[in-house]
């Protein structure tokens, strides 16, 4: 019997099974427990559910349509009592008590950086998000989304790029991948040792009011919350506010004072989120929280010889300009993999080597 699944067909309510299950310890020790002893948690309707199973000891339908959307689509459930929960998922306001997963467990737990915006993005604006994602997750950060169209859609395939996990929390049930156009690249991120998250059970459909509560695990996830082009009236600024009532750090990339789709990051900006125009401006501040350790060695020919990044002829150097140039060109220009590219850009920008524009990076 799985205890979690049973949970789920049992329709508790996520407001009244979190502390429920804190207090009893696991799933199965919730609904083996006394039904005195929750009765401060459940209402009469959820605690009526409880005893029937208790005393019949048979679980509603849903619980084995469930089990055959789990088994079907390679997905499993991960409650808020297992030792290998998100640590900062947990420590939000309301966390959901289950989560239905499918692919790497552990890659929950890895420091994130999310990365939101608008579903209509400009390319540009995909461009930079995608670039971000690249430099992030070269750098050992996770890439977190929400598997939209726009900005969210090239976050994810930059991480890819990179070769570095990348995680889809859904708003639907794990068991549905929308926009349906976005299997393929669903299926990218479980091969690229990432996960598909929801905290919705299998077969719930894409409800608009699903997306805005997802949003609070995309950030929960997160040590901080990147917004690339947002509106006026974007979903994306229920994310930074969420993230700033969670104490995660909050990232705008500006744009152009004509353009609709950066009006959103202008007011955050504007309202206190941190200006960045580059990855290496969103790591800063989070390398106290990932406990780096960056040890600063002397300016000697000796060291200079053995660092190939900090020789001023690099071999990445020699193929840039001080215009831009985009991780694409590089890479055919220097004929290596993306995830090589971006880290060497990465350790070359932290030297003050290189610099990230809207259209890619160039020489200092």
């Amino acid at each position: 019997m799985d205890f979690a699944v049973l949970c789920a067909a049992l329709a508790l309510p996520n407001s009244a099974l979190l502390p429920a299950l804190r207090h009893c310890g696991s799933p199965a020790e919730l609904l083996e427990a006394p039904p005195d002893d929750l009765a401060q948690f459940f209402d009469a309707t959820a605690l009526k559910s409880i005893k029937n199973w208790q005393k019949r000891g048979r679980p509603p339908p849903a619980y084995q349509s469930y089990l055959e959307a789990l088994r079907r689509t390679d997905a499993h459930t991960m409650a808020c009592t297992d030792a290998d929960y998100p640590p900062l998922l947990n420590e939000i306001g309301g966390p959901p008590a289950l989560l239905f997963v499918r692919g790497e467990r552990p890659c929950l737990s890895m420091p994130q950086v999310a990365m939101v915006g608008s579903r209509k993005a400009s390319r540009a604006g995909e461009q930079t998000a995608a670039e971000f994602a690249a430099d992030l997750g070269a750098a050992g950060l996770a890439v977190t989304s929400g598997l939209a169209l726009g900005i969210d859609r090239a976050a994810h395939l930059g991480a890819l790029r990179a070769q570095a996990p990348t995680l889809a929390v859904m708003g639907t049930g794990i068991d549905r991948i929308y926009p349906p156009r976005h299997r393929e690249l669903a299926e990218r991120i479980l091969q690229g040792g990432g996960a598909l998250i929801s905290e919705f059970v299998p077969g719930t459909a894409p409800l608009p009011r699903h997306f805005p509560q997802r949003n609070r695990v995309v950030t929960g996830l997160s040590l901080g919350v990147v917004v690339v082009e947002a509106g006026e009236r974007s979903g994306s600024l229920i994310s930074a506010r969420l993230a700033a009532e969670q104490g995660r750090e909050v990232f705008a990339v500006p744009g152009s004072v004509r353009s609709p789709v950066a009006a959103g990051c202008h007011r955050l900006i504007r309202d206190g989120a941190t200006l960045v125009t580059s990855a290496r401006q969103i790591m800063e501040p989070l390398l106290p929280m990932l406990n780096f350790q960056i040890q600063a060695q002397p300016d000697t020919p000796e060291n200079a010889e053995n660092s190939s990044t900090a020789e001023p002829d690099h071999w990445l150097i020699k193929e840039m300009d001080f215009a831009p140039i985009s991780v694409d060109e590089l890479c055919t220009r220097c004929n290596k993999p993306a995830a090589e590219i971006t880290a060497a850009l990465v350790d070359l920008e932290l030297l003050g080597r290189v610099e990230a524009t809207e259209t890619g990076y160039r020489r200092i």
